[in-house]
């Protein structure tokens, strides 16, 4: 991936617009690349801003029905996926050009390229709510829904989910952890209830342990009594879910360093 196509990725996972695929890929890709951390956080704020000067007028009450009605007779294909459209005119496809370049077919390469079609059309969906709502108090309502944490839209999800499980387990200090997972979306996200705050040195970092193999998953911090957290990467059936606590940032090993404190089994 390279930094344009994570930018698109950026903006979609700011305004909480990506599907749990992308936001997959939008972790992974800010793991390898710390260095566009910054393009992140950029644009992070530049929603929050958004969200914090929406003027408070109502907007008419036709923009949604309105907007809905040009969302379903939108073609869903990017631009360059009109038909008729040849090497030589506007909206020509550059696929199977980009494919000679490089030696591969072009279907060798649409597997690559439907990710990032998908995620423009999600950004650009997302940018039109924002534009046409924010004409009044609805686009802080919209944004906010946008915003909702990425932790909080996967748990929602896995709880739709037709094999939709959960369990949990009380730590000796009284806190409550309770592991939400799907098999069949890949996803498992971690609640607790009661855990202690760490000092900034530390942190807890979640694991996917797979046979006797501890698999990162990110790491949390606990802010407010109740703390959601989206275990990065892909569950897969049979892991347990685990967390230790590991200096500020993770296990600079990639393994653990301490015992696990909570431990739960998803078989």
């Amino acid at each position: 991936m390279n930094e344009k196509e994570f930018a698109e990725l950026s903006a979609g996972h700011a305004l909480n617009a990506l599907s749990a695929q992308d936001e997959r890929r939008y972790a992974e890709a800010l793991r390898a690349h710390p260095e566009w951390r910054e393009l992140a956080e950029t644009d992070a704020e530049a929603a929050a801003f958004l969200a914090a000067t929406a003027p408070a007028h109502e907007p008419p009450a036709a923009v949604r029905d309105d907007l809905l009605a040009l969302i379903a007779k939108t073609p869903q294909g990017a631009p360059d996926e009109q038909p008729g459209a040849t090497d030589d005119q506007p909206g020509a496809r550059d696929l199977p050009s980009q494919a000679r370049m490089t030696g591969t077919s072009s279907e060798e390469s649409a597997p690559e390229q439907a990710p990032r079609r998908r995620s423009r059309m999600l950004f650009a969906l997302a940018a039109c709510l924002v534009l046409i709502v924010g004409i009044g108090a609805g686009a802080a309502v919209v944004i906010g829904q946008l915003q909702r944490p990425a932790s909080v839209v996967a748990l929602e999800q896995i709880e739709n989910a037709p094999d939709a499980q959960a369990a949990s387990v009380e730590l000796e200090s009284g806190a409550v952890a309770t592991a939400h997972w799907s098999a069949s979306l890949g996803e498992a996200v971690l609640v607790t209830d009661g855990l202690e705050p760490l000092d900034d040195d530390l942190t807890y970092e979640l694991w996917f342990v797979r046979g006797d193999a501890p698999v990162s998953a990110g790491v949390f911090d606990v802010a407010d009594e109740t703390s959601t957290a989206l275990l990065e990467g892909e569950m897969h059936a049979g892991d347990a879910i685990a967390v230790t606590v590991e200096e500020a940032g993770g296990s600079p090993s990639g393994a653990p360093t301490t015992d696990p404190i909570i431990v739960i089994p998803t078989a």
